[in-house]
């Protein structure tokens, strides 16, 4: 059982966002009421995964969190010999994923992993999938990370990333802050909730614009980059090698 998210609904001096028990415990409903299309964000990265895993590979899940992206990987593959490897640097995520996992049977094995993304190595794979993950990696590291990722995929491969974005100039990403805002306030959130999470969270999470990102991805490589899912300043692409 998970509860609601009320993480800021008191007054309080405001720390940055960690991924602590606190969070795990409300985790899911903080998600549904905060990132629009966020189920349908997670059940079409499970699709393409299926679609472009291949057999005799591994599928990594890079910031897993409670691990609906790998459950949904997990649904889809029908290739064989396949293994999905899920990372996340937060213990109490990684020890509630176990659990979620535990609770459906599959044929495709799992390896969870406690461990920092910019360490790990990638090899063999098929698919590699980042589920808000990028944008808590600092600014200076994330094409080093991507051209990790770009080197330990196969022919055929791809990345699976979802991002929070900033507009490409104050007015946009103005706008697009206050759709999102405003969807949160449609799902209970407080103005004070709503001030305290972007205080917490400005210093851990930096965003980039969707050029910022495009650009990346074909810098590191990735010749072939498609956005299929954006709703207000929360965007879904697929990079294929």
């Amino acid at each position: 059982m998970t509860g609601k998210d009320s993480i800021y609904a008191a007054e309080q001096e405001v720390k940055d966002f960690t991924f602590d028990a606190n969070v795990v415990e409300v985790f899911p409903d903080m998600i549904q009421r905060s990132v629009p299309g966020y189920a349908t964000m997670v059940s079409t990265m499970g699709k393409l995964a299926g679609q472009f895993a291949q057999s005799n590979s591994n599928l990594y899940d890079l910031g897993c969190a409670l691990g609906a992206v790998t459950l949904s990987m997990r649904r889809n593959i029908d290739k064989e010999n396949c293994q999905i490897i899920a990372v996340d640097n937060s213990a109490p995520m990684v020890e509630r994923c176990q659990l979620h996992l535990k609770g459906f049977k599959s044929e495709v094995p799992v390896d969870v992993q406690l461990g920092d993304i910019n360490e790990i190595e990638i090899k063999n794979a098929s698919v590699v999938a980042m589920n808000f993950t990028l944008q808590f990696i600092p600014q200076e590291q994330r094409q080093t990370v991507l051209e990790k990722i770009y080197a330990g995929l196969k022919p055929g491969g791809v990345l699976l990333l979802s991002e929070k974005i900033k507009g490409e100039n104050d007015v946009k990403d103005n706008l697009l802050i206050d759709l999102h805002h405003d969807f949160k306030r449609q799902n209970g959130y407080s103005e004070l909730e709503i001030s305290q999470k972007r205080t917490a969270i400005e210093n851990i999470m930096r965003t980039d614009a969707l050029s910022t990102h495009i650009e990346r991805l074909h810098t590191v490589g990735f010749g072939n980059t498609q956005v299929w899912y954006q709703c207000f300043n929360f965007c879904s692409m697929v990079a294929i090698k």
